[in-house]
Order: structure tokens, then sequence, then C-alpha cells
């Protein structure tokens, strides 16, 4: 059952306040950077600033979420704006929906792994929150489901007790940092041993990292790297080292990972299972869905089909 931030309402200076009011620019709170479409959006109650242009013009997967059928700098904002008006991202009234929102998304599929006891818990990024730890699927799902990058944050005090309520432990509730390698670190501390991790593409150097740490302590760490669009030549040594990688836009990722991949899923985004690992944890997420699939054998990956790739 999908489930929202505070049910129907939420208290503002001490007054309850119906969440079917519309969400204005001015509730955002605090200061906020994300990457959208390659771009580097900065977000407070000053409004959105785009602050350098998109990597890309057009994508399948951004148009069947938000109707943009060319991306600018313009539709960037919108598609921002569009995300702190109906779902409340950087305000207390961010909506935390459980629904699968795309077939192949790091959130679903840690979602159906901690369900299944494939693994104990995600170490994941919320805006308003930071690194955040948890064994909840549900949350996870909440946290990721319309999410991208997320550079730098500011806490959000109705966004850190909603995920604490709901048995998310953050890595410091205070500043919102991010740092997933503090957060794997973390998890570790609080008994964890199998543990799921998204690392952004401007965080890869956090990949090598993570991987020392998982050979030091003696754990298992999954580790997804996302929100490649803007993925640098000097870190893709780094993210090689993952487990799944999601292509995003990345024409050097589809280049240089996607032809050491072991399995590809999808065309339009595609997601690359680099190690036996991720491709055993794909298959068993695949399992459990209901769509109908075609599987055929290549020599050679990435599989790609021009027409349903971004440009």
């Amino acid at each position: 059952m999908p489930w929202t931030h505070h049910g129907r309402s939420y208290k503002q200076n001490g007054e309850q306040v119906s969440l079917l009011k519309a969400i204005s620019m001015e509730e955002v709170i605090g200061e906020h950077e994300i990457l959208c479409c390659g771009a580097h959006v900065r977000i407070s109650q000053k409004g959105i600033e785009v602050l350098t242009e998109p990597r890309i013009s057009h994508c399948p997967l951004h148009e069947s979420l938000y109707g943009t059928k060319r991306i600018t700098r313009e539709a960037v904002q919108k598609t921002v704006e569009t995300k702190i008006r109906k779902f409340g991202f950087c305000t207390c009234r961010r909506a935390f929906n459980d629904k699968p929102i795309v077939l192949y998304g790091a959130s679903e599929m840690m979602k159906t792994w901690l369900e299944n006891n494939l693994i104990e818990c995600a170490v994941t990024v919320c805006e308003g929150a930071g690194t955040v730890i948890t064994d909840n699927p549900s949350l996870v799902q909440g946290i990721g489901a319309r999410l991208t990058g997320i550079i730098k944050t500011s806490p959000i005090k109705e966004t850190l007790n909603f995920i604490g309520q709901h048995g998310g432990t953050m890595l410091n509730p205070d500043t919102a940092e991010i740092n997933q390698t503090k957060g794997v670190e973390k998890a570790i501390e609080k008994g964890y041993r199998n543990i799921a991790v998204t690392v952004a593409s401007f965080q890869a150097p956090s990949i090598s990292e993570i991987r020392k740490l998982e050979k030091e302590k003696n754990v298992n760490v999954v580790i997804f790297s996302v929100c490649n669009t803007c993925l640098t030549k000097e870190n893709v040594k780094h993210v090689l080292k993952a487990d799944l990688v999601c292509a995003g836009a990345s024409k050097l990722v589809r280049e240089e990972i996607g032809k050491k991949a072991l399995m590809q899923l999808g065309v339009t985004i595609p997601i690359f299972a680099l190690t036996e690992k991720g491709k055993k944890l794909v298959l068993r997420y695949l399992a459990q869905l209901k769509e109908k699939f075609v599987v055929f054998r290549t020599r050679a990956l990435p599989y790609g089909v021009e027409r349903k790739a971004p440009k």
C-alpha cells in the first residue's frame, strides 16, 4: 500500500495543514544541489537555479515521467519544480511513496532484495537527510522513487523524523552529510554483514574505498553505481569495481563499462551487471516480476537500439 509523509496532513506553525494543498516554492527548506539530466541545479527558497547546461537533449525515460520532449535549461527547471510541487522535494511535505516507478531502478531492486532477505540493509541518500541506512524495503523505495543525484543537501526536520520513525538511521542528522563510505561503515557498526549501497558518479572514488572496507571488515557489499550521465574518464576505474552500473545517458559507460558486463537489463537506460554477484541479484529480481521478457544470448555487450537511446 503506498504510504506518504504524514498521512493526509502535517503541522506547520502549530496548525494542521492538508497535504491536498498545493506545495509552493516558498516551502523549500535550506539549500540543496542536485544533478538533473546532467545539469547542476541549486534549490533554495530563492528559487531553482540551473547552474550548467543539461548534458542531453532528449531522454525517452524522462519524457515518459515528465512529458519533456526536448531537454533544455528551462525544461530542467520545470522538472525540478514538478518534483517540489507534486512530491514535496526539499520541503517538509516530502512524499514517500513505495510504488515502483521504473522497471530497473536501483531503489526498486533494493526493495525487492530486502523483501526476499537477499541483503540485510541498504545505504542510500535522501535530500533533507543525507546518507541513510535502513532495512525497511518501503523506505528504500520511498526515498529513491523519483530521486536524482544529490550532491549536497540541508537537514529538514520533518524528513529526518519520518525516516527515523520508519527504520532509517542518518549518518549525521545535524548536517545531512552525504558520505557513502561512512554510511557502509556505520551499517557494519550496527551489525549488518550483507549490505547494498548506491554511489553516484561524482562520488565514484567511494566505490574503491568501500571495496577496501568490505575486505577489511569481512562483509559483503553490493555496490550499485547510479547517476552516471556526468561520469568522467578519471572515474571509470572506480565504477568498474561496482557490481551493477546504471548507464544513465553516458556514452562513456556504454563504451567503456558496458563491454565488460556479464549481463544487461534494458535498452533505453541500461543496467550493466559487472560481477556474478550482481548478475545473480538481477536474476532474482527479474524472477518476481510479472512482466513478459525476451532473453537471448549475445557475443558482445552493450546491446543498443539507436532510436531508444538518450541524445
